[in-house]
């Protein structure tokens, strides 16, 4: 039979087939010209060969290295906008701190981030759900002009409904109400729920979804932060969502651990800076906001550090290496994941083999079974080299929260793991203040005292199987 005598459709699904297999090169130049890691290019370059039909699509959801599209305020075109930003930039520089040459750290951190150290900020810890809750709401009370609220999780549980209410309470009231949420990590919040805020005047936007459809397709970027910001006035930020949960209500997991901040003073811009570039990227509208600031006895030194898919490197990655490279005494980091990739285990190596304290402190139940499992798959490549490894074992710990020597300090939403080097977008403060300092370490070596250390036995003496899937959980990591 000859080749003009076969059916027109065979034909068509040939030409498909080409087509897929042309569109599928130029989706490997982009991987080679684009992906960071060269495990992460030669496996999709391979699947992109073999199987572009299934390829193309995983690679435009889970592949892109940068949050395409995303318009980050500081350099936008919006009139409006831009004129805020460069008034509040002048507005943190009246308050910033010089920098000796030596304070490397804190010279990446606002090299990176963007924004100064500035002084005249008054800081205060919270510790846990109940203290973090009985803040923000008593915080949002208290608003008279407007409310600006980030959470990567909103639930519509106890702790959700009275979030919901407190907010449309204000809104009633006459204050505004901005409120985002991010489209993956709040996918369970209902219409009604949102209905109900919007009813009573409350704006709401989510993250990642809208009128670009090609973030619409980039699933594999989140917006981690958890902001509130009142009247410019008081803000906060740090580990904990809106949910039951983070009271210790949730059977599976016990007490949770884990920290926020309340800050007031100049920081509260930052912030605020901050929440105002992911509410314009949500909905092209800049909010009305006051950028009056003030100063507090405490004088406690503050840079608000925010990373993320956005910036034109792995900021976070970055500072969590120069954390390791610039200690001298100790280097402690708690995350509820432990994910590092080959640069900052290499930075956590050299840090512990110099004869810095090195400790890295993880919850003993996962909440995420597959990050859980690769953890364990660091431990030949972390105790070996003097990497302490402690495991949580009173409740399920999820603070986020750094400490480097005794001249830094660090609370945010950024864990130890691919999505906040690469993928999500983060916020963490970096304080420089003795006072605050301490109050830190005292924190975290009350919460080491109901640690178990690691040993390494505790993997290599695992059964086989287990610890086959830990290590093909770790190969997961960029998609975790």
């Amino acid at each position: 039979m000859s080749l003009l005598s076969y059916d027109p459709t065979t034909w068509w699904g040939i030409g498909l087939l080409v087509a897929f297999y042309v569109f599928g090169f130029l989706h490997i130049l982009h991987a080679l010209m684009n992906t960071r890691t060269s495990q992460g290019t030669i496996a999709w370059i391979a699947c992109l060969i073999s199987v572009p039909f299934f390829a193309i699509p995983l690679y435009w959801m889970l592949g892109r290295s940068r949050f395409t599209g995303y318009i980050r305020a500081r350099r936008s075109n919006d009139i409006q906008l831009k004129n805020i930003i460069d008034g509040m930039h002048k507005t943190l520089l009246q308050y910033s701190v010089d920098l000796p040459e030596e304070d490397v750290i804190e010279r990446a951190a606002t090299e990176l981030g963007g924004l100064p150290f500035t002084r005249g900020n008054s800081l205060q810890v919270l510790i846990n759900g109940k203290s973090t809750f009985e803040h923000l709401f008593s915080a949002i009370a208290r608003a008279e002009k407007y409310i600006c609220v980030n959470f990567f999780i909103v639930k519509t549980d106890k702790v959700g409904m009275k979030f919901q209410k407190a907010l449309i309470e204000r809104a009633r009231s006459g204050v505004k109400v901005y409120f985002l949420f991010d489209e993956i990590g709040s996918h369970k919040l209902t219409s009604t729920y949102l209905g109900e805020l919007r009813d009573a005047g409350v704006q709401c936007e989510a993250f990642g979804s809208g009128r670009r459809l090609l973030s619409r397709l980039q699933m594999n970027f989140r917006n981690h932060r958890k902001i509130a910001v009142v009247d410019g006035r008081e803000a906060f930020l740090g580990g904990l969502n809106v949910g039951d949960e983070y009271l210790g209500r949730d059977k599976r997991f016990g007490d949770w651990r884990d920290t926020h901040l309340h800050l007031k003073g100049p920081s509260v811009q930052a912030v605020q800076l901050v929440f105002l570039e992911d509410w314009f990227w949500a909905c092209d509208r800049v909010p009305e906001l006051l950028w009056e600031t003030e100063t507090f006895p405490a004088d406690q030194k503050t840079a608000i550090i925010p990373t993320g898919p956005a910036d034109p490197t792995d900021s976070w990655k970055l500072l969590v290496a120069e954390a390791a490279n610039s200690s001298r005494k100790r280097l402690w980091i708690t995350s509820p994941y432990f994910v590092p990739d080959d640069g900052v285990m290499t930075a956590l190596q050299l840090a512990a083999l110099r004869g810095v304290d090195v400790r890295i402190m993880l919850p003993a139940v996962a909440d995420h079974l597959l990050v859980w499992l690769s953890s364990f798959a660091y431990y030949e490549q972390s105790i070996p080299f003097g990497v302490k490894l402690f495991r949580y074992a009173d409740g399920f710990l999820h603070q986020k929260v750094l400490l480097i020597d005794d001249r830094m300090a660090a609370v945010g939403t950024a864990n130890l793991d691919n999505r906040s080097f690469r993928l999500n977008f983060e916020v963490t403060a970096f304080v420089s203040d003795q006072t605050f300092i301490r109050q830190i370490s005292d924190m975290l070596s009350e919460d080491f005292s109901r640690c178990a250390e690691v040993k390494l036995e505790e993997f290599t003496e695992k059964s086989f199987l287990f610890r086959a899937a830990c290590r093909a959980a770790r190969l997961m990591a960029p998609i975790q």
